[in-house]
């Protein structure tokens, strides 16, 4: 492979032009001293209307994957089984590539890893997690021999913007949604971000640089915001909190990990509380550093795409992620503990089968229409009815501690009360 003069511009190759691709390009265009220019690129539609000329565009990826000129491989398309056929070729060859396709990296990173170690080849994807926040490579390379009890946060942007909506307007979930998709924060179809699929491959990706853990993304919890409603909003205000989709990694005190996404009833103590619109916020408690917080933009061509030029940074100085606390690339189950959680919509069946301990006795309220409960659940009880929960239309938020299954107490033997608001 050719190699441009120390002064020379890095050729990358781009595939993909939508939000994050045109994003990238125009920075790159507004920066030219940052040392990158755009050689090629390559789109699946020949007939969409974009903002360069249209000889500017081909439709062959893989052409760009058999152009040796090309010093560095860009994938920002949304397609998470091509990409993965692209990039785990492109690593066969011993490319650099840059990818922003978290769905893609959490699906299949044992893989992309061991073909880096195979072949030679570099991937970087600080861009799929998080947006503008440096989260994986300040993990990665920081944090690399210190151990991280705790990392959570909100790490989607499209179902804070959402929450804000309807905690700070009043406005209901479809409407905020609508504007969501307006503004491009949301997609047209919203089921990857409001059932919280997208903060969970987030979720998966970070447990491999903060525990060492390399997860199957079906086998982790993700419970989402699907079925909120005012009801949920007015209760969470009661106890002066708000409701944020917060992703959990969590270490046990034996070196197991448990990793979950939910909504959370968080209070003003909690800096997530603050993080507002489309902003992410990550929290990260180290065992010697001690706690540690990062807000920035989680959405946006622009964000997303400066996590890209990091990265294409990151590659120029020869940076290669080295998973310091990864041992063999074996899949680890989560540890499995109970969560306290807030219950609403939830029909006698699936409350039996949560198998709820440790009821709480909650106040009437007489604006309330609906039912709720309030108990501890297992994680993986919820994680087993999951769909079952979202095909009801329950709604399920965190209102308190994790706590190990070993120290919960044995169930009274009765069934637990709905209790009425």
């Amino acid at each position: 492979m050719s190699r441009p003069s120390p002064t020379s511009p890095l050729r990358l190759g781009l595939i993909g032009f939508g939000c994050v691709g045109q994003g990238l390009y125009d920075i790159l265009q507004r920066q030219p001293a940052a040392g990158f220019v755009v050689q090629r690129i390559a789109v699946k539609n020949p007939t969409k209307l974009r903002p360069l000329p249209a000889d500017r565009f081909e439709f062959h990826a893989d052409d760009l994957l058999d152009d040796p000129s090309l010093d560095i491989l860009v994938e920002v398309i949304d397609d998470p089984a091509e990409a993965f056929r692209l990039v785990s070729e492109a690593l066969r060859r011993g490319r650099r590539v840059v990818t922003a396709n978290k769905a893609m990296v959490a699906r299949h990173l044992p893989e992309l890893i061991a073909l880096q170690r195979r072949f030679g080849g570099t991937l970087l994807y600080e861009a799929a997690v998080c947006g503008s926040i440096p989260v994986i490579r300040t993990i990665d390379a920081y944090f690399g021999q210190e151990a991280l009890p705790e990392v959570s946060g909100i790490f989607n942007g499209s179902s804070n913007y959402v929450l804000t909506g309807m905690t700070s307007a009043g406005a209901d979930y479809a409407t905020v949604l609508a504007e969501a998709q307006a503004q491009g924060f949301a997609e047209t179809d919203p089921t990857l971000d409001m059932a919280a699929f997208d903060p969970r491959a987030k979720a998966v990706i970070l447990a491999a640089h903060a525990h060492g853990r390399l997860l199957d993304p079906d086998q982790v919890l993700n419970l989402g915001i699907e079925h909120i409603t005012a009801a949920d909003i007015r209760f969470a205000a009661g106890r002066g909190q708000k409701i944020k989709v917060v992703a959990c990694l969590h270490r046990l005190p034996g070196g197991g990990t448990t990793v979950f996404v939910a909504p959370q009833l968080l209070g003003p103590e909690s800096p997530l509380y603050h993080v507002e619109r489309e902003f992410n916020g990550v929290e990260v408690e180290a065992e010697f550093a001690g706690p540690h917080f990062w807000r920035g933009r989680g959405a946006g061509g622009h964000p997303t795409g400066s996590a890209v030029l990091a990265d294409l940074a990151a590659l120029r100085a020869g940076f290669r992620y080295a998973y310091p606390k990864l041992g063999a690339l074996t899949t680890t189950l989560p540890a499995d503990l109970e969560v306290e959680v807030y219950l609403r919509n939830l029909p006698q069946p699936l409350q039996a089968a949560l198998a709820l301990r440790d009821v709480s006795d909650a106040p009437a309220a007489p604006d309330r229409a609906e039912d709720y409960v309030i108990g501890y659940a297992r994680l993986s009880l919820l994680h087993r009815h999951r769909d079952a929960l979202r095909a009801a239309g329950a709604f399920v938020a965190r209102t308190g501690p994790l706590r190990p299954v070993a120290e919960v107490p044995a169930p009274a033997h009765r069934e637990p009360a709905v209790l009425a608001g």
